[in-house]
């Protein structure tokens, strides 16, 4: 669903840049230069096709932000922009349910909105957990929480905070207090830090307690921010949206460097670390299969290099909806490979027949050529003590399927054709 932003502006300049800052979101921009206009377009469309509204503080007929209650009244979340740099209006401001105030001081604020703009639409998918035994500073946080559409959890009792993070997947921060009854906030850190790796949750500890002592302590323990109370609304979204922002800023690095750069499919380096990881947890059957695509070199000098990726990707795609539950990878060229546990190769094989027809069958299209292309496979399930001796033996299923004619399944076990 491509969402729609609302953006109330009268001045033409800031209008025009505003747009564009949108545009680049991937946002649908329905721009109004008054509050009465604002008004005739909310009549017609309701307001669950917004993500948002971007509102002007100052309006022709809505000099003191009227614009802002407005919408939030209609129920649409709010980012309010301003040229006054007044702190009473500053403070107005804050004291209504918004999402963020944005001062027009410089073009760097564009490019904070921007990010603001691609974070509520993230944030549906991102767990926020709130720790904290006080009932009234639990619901605060979660209230500012919410109107960024995080996904929120709340606890009161520290001891369930191990369960609650292995329940629920998506959560990607953790903001602790450090006054949890008779457990210190600190010590729970440290603890959760032994099952959950920084790379995988961001903590944010807190205190009312003024002391550089407190801050320090929690670092050492394993937090990765500190927010001391009381704090201010744009401290508090800031440090949210740093500390969300660097785990995925990891997770792209960590993507990068264990995907094939043409394919998207895990590389050879990260497959072998996935099936290791797997034969960690099962002992029982494994089938591992060897593919390489027949002819691929005739594709390559008779269509180009390009038609070649794109055979190359295609393949790629099918590969995932067959076997993507299963470890894969590109093991490089138009080579591929699948592992799979708990399953022999009696049991496979027929997965791998119908892969290969699906291959066969399909067309590879590109600026309106199609071509054909078929894969041999190689199959195995014999193993010794490490999964690189199966590799041996799938490749020499492999050389006997291109042998027999290719578009072949071939195993250690005879399989019947029709």
């Amino acid at each position: 669903m491509k969402y729609k932003v609302l953006l109330i502006e009268h001045d033409a300049s800031s209008l025009r840049v505003l747009k564009r800052v949108i545009g680049k979101s991937n946002l649908d921009v329905v721009s109004a230069t008054t509050l009465t206009q604002a008004k005739a377009i909310f009549s017609t469309t309701p307001p669950e096709a917004y993500l948002c509204a971007v509102v002007d503080y100052s309006l022709p007929d809505a000099p003191n932000g009227e614009a802002i209650d407005f919408a939030l009244d209609s129920f649409v979340p709010v980012i309010v922009i301003t040229s006054s740099t007044q702190e009473d209006v500053r403070e107005h401001i804050l004291s209504k349910a918004v999402i963020d105030y944005i001062p027009k001081q410089n073009a760097q604020i564009y490019d904070y909105l921007s990010r603001l703009l691609q974070r509520l639409q993230k944030n549906k998918g991102v767990g926020v957990l709130v720790v904290d035994t006080s009932r009234r500073r639990r619901a605060a946080m979660i209230s500012l929480l919410q109107r960024h559409n995080f996904d929120t959890h709340e606890l009161a009792k520290p001891e369930q905070i191990l369960d609650y993070l292995s329940t629920y997947s998506n959560i990607r921060l953790m903001i602790i207090d450090n006054q949890l009854g008779d457990i210190v906030g600190i010590d729970v850190v440290a603890d959760v830090r032994k099952h959950f790796h920084k790379d995988t949750l961001s903590i944010i500890g807190s205190s009312e307690q003024q002391s550089p002592t407190v801050l320090a302590n929690f670092l050492k323990s394993g937090a990765d921010d500190y927010l001391a109370k009381p704090y201010c609304h744009e401290e508090f979204f800031v440090r949210v949206m740093q500390n969300v922002e660097y785990l995925e800023q990891i997770a792209l690095i960590r993507k990068t460097a264990n995907a094939d750069y043409l394919t998207g499919l895990p590389n050879r380096r990260h497959f072998f670390n996935q099936v290791h990881e797997q034969l960690r947890r099962s002992h029982t059957k494994h089938t591992l299969a060897l593919m390489d695509l027949d002819l691929f070199k005739t594709i390559n000098d008779t269509y180009g290099h390009d038609h070649g990726d794109v055979v190359l990707k295609e393949f790629s795609k099918l590969l995932e909806k067959h076997f993507g539950k299963f470890c894969i990878s590109r093991f490089g060229g138009e080579e591929f490979c699948v592992f799979i546990v708990d399953m022999d190769e009696a049991q496979a094989l027929p997965l791998f027949e119908d892969f290969r027809l699906a291959v066969s069958e399909k067309k590879f299209t590109r600026k309106g050529v199609s071509v054909n292309c078929t894969v041999s496979i190689g199959v195995t399930s014999k193993f010794k003590k490490k999964v690189e001796s199966m590799l041996g033996y799938a490749d020499e299923n492999l050389y006997r399927a291109k042998d027999a004619g290719r578009n072949q399944v071939i195993s250690d076990l005879p399989i019947s054709t029709n």
